[in-house]
């Protein structure tokens, strides 16, 4: 397929494959890998069909975030960071909620399996505060007294002082994140929402264009894309920052 400048495969975009239909999923997978480098497996998909859709990703040439966000007593969690690190992941999450010791068991725990499998170890982030959750519901819900960025920055200090290569968190908290923790910090930015796309069940969204500029490293992005009547259009307008959104709109 000839490809524009545009459509140059990306390492940027992860695109979340949020579903149980493998067929979908494949679907997806082979119609964008050539654009996009890697691929979101999450609870859904991995619940509905375990390491086959791990291996589904990769054995069409693309790279696999697994999204399950780990959260266990330690022990718990270094055992299933050996297993990710076996599926052959390029990326995998706890959540820092789990605390100091969870995440730093699980990096040496990937770290020593990468190294009897002579592989390089996948990079392990942190998941902050899912950006599903507003300042209230952080307060009066889960019971952080923090403000949400304020808490959002404490998990990834938290996870910087662990080991972790980075946090995933909103494009809100990108900003204050990269101020403190420096340029070699990991950011993957959920809740990312072209101009043209609806919000959904997100409440901290900004658009790709806004998130990069604050210096977000990974933009994950699913149904703004997945949903689309044309996919590859869809990923070529966010690509493209001046290219026309499927709506005729500009991305």
């Amino acid at each position: 397929m000839h490809q524009t400048k545009s459509m140059k495969r990306t390492n940027q975009i992860i695109i979340a494959l949020d579903t149980s239909d493998i067929r979908f999923a494949k679907k997806i997978v082979h119609l964008l890998k050539d654009s996009v480098r890697m691929f979101k497996v999450g609870s859904e998909l991995f619940t509905a069909h375990g390491p086959k859709a791990v291996r589904m990703v990769r054995d069409a040439g693309a790279e696999v975030f697994l999204d399950l966000k780990y959260h266990d007593i330690p022990n718990t969690v270094a055992r299933a960071a050996q297993q990710a690190v076996r599926l052959g992941v390029f990326m995998f999450n706890v959540h820092a909620a789990g605390g100091l010791q969870m995440m730093q068991e699980a990096c040496m725990a990937a770290a020593e399996e990468a190294r009897k499998l002579k592989i390089d170890p996948p990079k392990l982030i942190a998941v902050t505060v899912l950006t599903s959750l507003n300042q209230e519901e952080v307060t009066q819900q889960v019971g952080i007294s923090k403000s949400l960025k304020d808490a959002v920055l404490h998990y990834a200090e938290l996870a910087q002082k662990a080991g972790l290569d980075g946090v995933v968190a909103s494009a809100m908290e990108v900003e204050k994140i990269r101020s403190k923790l420096g340029s070699k910090f990991l950011i993957v930015t959920p809740g990312i929402r072209p101009s043209w796309a609806e919000r959904g069940d997100q409440e901290r969204v900004m658009t790709p264009q806004e998130a990069l500029k604050l210096g977000a490293n990974y933009l994950v992005i699913g149904r703004p894309i997945t949903e689309a009547e044309d996919p590859k259009e869809a990923v070529r307008s966010i690509l493209n920052l001046n290219g026309d959104s499927p709506h005729g709109g500009q991305v």
